[in-house]
């Protein structure tokens, strides 16, 4: 185990080399739960020289991991989601604790990477190759993938279990080593848990090397992952913010980036659709988790014969869900993840209300449990017209002709997910053809997304997709050819 009992809140070591270790120095910060404010735990607040030590561990460890056969690497990955299947409780009670996750969207994470792992376990006998026509007589020639080598993982603390996981498992299955950071706000749910459950499982030390921070204190470890040569490529799930300023660095270096990004998620409702499955379609896709997902509805558009009926139940069923302590099961969300968070809700509502918007429902919090709120009338010139606030906030807008309804849907930097509500299955699967986005969900939300599916984004949303996509991400296809016969040259 990675914490002492000595005292009510845990003390967390991170992993390097297949040891639990503290930071250089011993030094610690204390990660909070959301919802009362308490330290929930002790972490370490790592380095530069903690970040070294990972990646050369890491380094170490990648040639024999990556001459593991597909078999023994398999093994590992069942191992480590049966494990992860067998902790659910505890790990739900953590996720409350460390990032405010209600037991529903808990369960699906822990559901989800454990589906995760399981099909993973299938991927190191995947990135096998093809055999090339040659057109040189005698000439064999053959298309290999190989692992790149270190992997810098940066996870996220929404979602950071779900998250988390994915950063490492597929450069894992893939032969890659890792050195994950996760956020400092989900150090233990986005990071040690995975070090926890992969080290159980039998991971070699080193293969997986787990370093912590402080809030404030990224950039000397950034530093390290991004300036080292050892480090081949990088898995960020972030901001697109974010994730721009990390592409640069990457780019510097002609190395390659997963980057999952940001969404301003559209759902189109045209007017023969299902009310009441609409309806509840919506409220699902907009407030789960407390709109702190990337794949959260962050605009309604409702075809106006429609829109009246849409609008009065949407804003009633909005206004009967109560935010509260996650930990206890009777609440379906609850707060957000920090103070910061909240004023960033409170900005983007204000400043709406400024140009013209109207408040339907929430608009208010207690403590960091942000009511959900329903804004209309939305003038264009306001930032969340657009940009995404991170908080449970939708807003509604009529349309009258599926121009209108492409032209708003698309009117974003994102475009990451998208959900379109119709009775006509064909008729929506053609105009989610005039839609910006990765994903396209007709009669569905614009949250979901299984482990095997193509996940990812398109436009500010980022690059590179997930499930068995990823392969082509995080191995090298290496060309080797073969000649039967000797070669007449020129010279």
């Amino acid at each position: 185990m990675t914490a002492t009992t000595t005292n009510p809140t845990k003390r967390y070591r991170q992993l390097i080399a297949g040891e639990w270790v503290e930071a250089e120095g011993g030094r610690t910060y204390a990660d909070m739960n959301p919802y009362n404010g308490e330290v929930f735990a002790e972490i370490p607040a790592s380095g530069a020289a903690d970040a070294q030590r990972a990646i050369d561990a890491a380094d170490q460890a990648f040639p024999a991991w990556a001459a593991m056969g597909a078999r023994a690497r398999q093994a590992l990955f069942l191992k480590a989601a049966d494990i992860l299947e067998r902790r659910t409780d505890e790990i739900v009670l953590t996720l409350a604790q460390e990032t405010g996750s209600a037991a529903p969207f808990s369960r699906f994470q822990v559901q989800w990477a454990v589906g995760l792992l399981r099909q993973a376990a299938g991927f190191p006998y995947l990135p096998g190759g093809e055999i090339v026509a040659s057109d040189t007589p005698g000439v064999f020639a053959m298309a290999l993938r190989k692992p790149l080598g270190v992997i810098g993982g940066i996870s996220p603390w929404n979602g950071s279990l779900a998250l988390g996981f994915r950063t490492i498992v597929a450069p894992l299955a893939c032969g890659n080593t890792v050195v994950l950071k996760p956020s400092e706000d989900a150090p233990v749910c986005a990071g040690l848990l995975m070090g926890e459950i992969m080290t159980e499982a039998g991971f070699p030390p080193g293969v997986l090397n787990v370093i912590t921070h402080a809030p404030g204190q990224v950039a000397p470890i950034a530093d390290e992952l991004f300036e080292s040569r050892k480090v081949r490529a990088y898995n960020f799930t972030g901001s697109s913010a974010t994730g721009s300023v990390l592409a640069a660095r990457a780019g510097k270096h002609l190395k390659r980036i997963a980057l999952e990004l940001g969404g301003y998620n559209p759902m189109i409702v045209f007017k023969d659709a299902d009310l009441d499955y609409s309806v509840n379609t919506a409220i699902f896709a907009a407030f789960f988790h407390q709109g702190q997902i990337c794949m959260n509805t962050r605009k309604i558009l409702v075809e106006r014969p429609l829109f009246d009926a849409f609008l009065e139940r949407f804003v009633a069923r909005a206004k009967a869900i109560q935010p509260g302590d996650p930990s206890d099961p009777k609440n379906k969300i609850g707060p957000l993840i920090n103070d910061q968070a909240v004023l960033n809700v409170k900005k983007g509502i204000a400043d709406a209300v400024a140009k013209g918007a109207r408040v339907l429902a929430g608009g208010h919090c207690e403590g960091r449990c942000f009511a959900p709120t329903v804004l209309v009338d939305v003038p264009t010139d306001a930032p969340i017209h657009c940009e995404e606030v991170f908080g449970p906030v939708v807003l509604v807008e009529p349309f009258d002709s599926e121009q209108e309804a492409a032209d708003k849907a698309n009117g974003t930097a994102f475009g990451l997910s998208a959900s379109i509500m119709s009775a006509d299955v064909w008729k929506a699967v053609t105009f989610g053809g005039k839609i910006q986005a990765g994903m396209v969900n007709v009669n569905g939300p614009t949250m979901g997304g299984e482990p095997q599916i193509p996940f990812g984004g398109v436009k500010d949303s980022g690059w590179a997709r997930f499930g068995r996509w990823a392969i082509d991400m995080f191995t090298d296809l290496n060309l080797v050819t073969v000649s039967q016969n000797q070669r007449q040259y020129p010279l």
